[in-house]
């Protein structure tokens, strides 16, 4: 029976994506706090990478984590752009020469979750700097705010390991998933 004029049996073929296109190659369900995650000894074999996750801080002040990639967390190799609403208001800012990338700006605090999905460009070619984009977004029991990022990792080499810092303390339950993306 066709669905929206789709036969289901092109659902299940490569009509959306052929199939090994997108792989999991690692997930971090955390059974107690903790504030740094690390995804190490990345394979080069993919064309991006893909972050999706949802996770909650420890601290009722909300204040996002900073990624580092290939263990880099000090100097200016990080620039970013972050655009932001939460239904009545929106606002953008920038930064350049940044220690950190900023793609989860927003956190959820105390029972609030944070849902995310973070994607690195070009993460293992090493021609040109890594541009990242995101989406993060959180709903506060009737409210909630969404942002939009985007961030250059201003080297090279290509990615081979990715630390998610809190600078505070992950809760219980938070989960992280890297994945592999072939293709263009």
């Amino acid at each position: 029976m066709p669905i929206l004029g789709i036969m289901a049996s092109q659902i299940s073929g490569h009509l959306f994506a052929p199939s090994g296109a997108y792989d999991s190659i690692a997930t971090v369900t955390l059974s107690s706090t903790a504030s740094n995650i690390s995804f190490t000894s990345i394979p080069a074999t993919y064309t991006h990478l893909q972050i999706r996750g949802i996770g909650k801080q420890a601290t009722t002040t909300a204040n996002g984590p900073s990624l580092y990639y290939n263990g880099i967390s000090t100097g200016t190799s990080y620039a970013f752009h972050n655009l932001y609403g939460n239904g009545s208001s929106a606002a953008a800012n920038g930064f350049a020469s940044q220690p950190y990338d900023s793609s989860m700006s927003l956190i959820g605090t105390g029972s609030e979750y944070t849902a995310f999905i973070i994607d690195i460009l070009d993460y293992a070619n090493t021609n040109k700097y890594k541009t990242t984009r995101a989406l993060t977004g959180l709903d506060k029991n009737g409210s909630g705010e969404v942002y939009l990022h985007s961030n250059v990792f201003m080297s090279t080499n290509a990615i081979s390991q990715i630390d998610i810092f809190n600078g505070y303390v992950w809760q219980q339950y938070t989960q992280f998933a890297l994945y592999g993306v072939k293709g263009a």
